[in-house]
């Protein structure tokens, strides 16, 4: 099997990326395939919403796995990514947009939650 050039770049950067570049690489996905579950619905492509829904709950599935329970944070969010998937499923069944909707909003949120905290992560680290 060929890989192309795009699949090698990203793997590179992928195995080479920090553990929050990986996360925030993980938000991104997620909001990009809500954004085509969500566009699904829309063009009454029910076959488009449920492979994009499902690829955003397999996305939430990895950051649940990533949790480190030996902080006070990640029962919080293991309850939001919950809520979320709960959210993705009723979104799937019923082409619920507006469900999808609340996930999308919700993981931008984060995301950019995480990135800043990326920053002052870096920020704290340069001046050590």
């Amino acid at each position: 099997m060929l890989i192309s050039a795009q699949q090698k770049y990203q793997q590179a950067k992928m195995q080479t990326a920090s553990r929050s570049q990986l996360l925030l690489m993980l938000y991104d996905g997620a909001i990009r395939f809500v954004k085509a579950g969500i566009e699904g619905i829309e063009e009454h492509n029910i076959e488009k919403a449920n492979t994009f829904f499902n690829k955003t709950q397999a996305i939430i599935h990895e950051l649940i796995a990533s949790l480190d329970f030996k902080y006070e944070i990640s029962t919080r969010l293991h309850q939001i990514y919950e809520y979320m998937l709960h959210q993705l499923i009723q979104a799937n069944v019923h082409k619920d947009q507006k469900a999808a909707s609340e996930v999308l909003a919700h993981l931008l949120e984060m995301r950019d939650a995480w990135e800043q905290a990326g920053r002052t992560q870096s920020t704290r680290a340069e001046y050590a």
